[in-house]
């Protein structure tokens, strides 16, 4: 997802997307984990979603003070 994207979302919004990620990114680990195949592009895609919304949710928590 984008970042365009993300900022037109609320706090609450922003809050379910970062959960339903970490469960994707923690499923795909345990994939790997289990000898099954994950994309390494995926995996990446997700850590840097998670990345993006904590940064997100913390501009939008201090109220654009940086």
């Amino acid at each position: 997802m984008k970042m365009k994207e993300m900022r037109e979302k609320s706090i609450a919004d922003l809050d379910e997307l970062l959960i339903e990620t970490r469960k994707k990114q923690f499923g795909m680990r345990m994939q790997t984990g289990f000898g099954q195949e994950a994309r390494a592009s995926e995996i990446r895609a997700a850590r840097k979603d998670v990345a993006r919304i904590k940064t997100l949710l913390t501009e939008l928590r201090n109220g654009g003070r940086s």
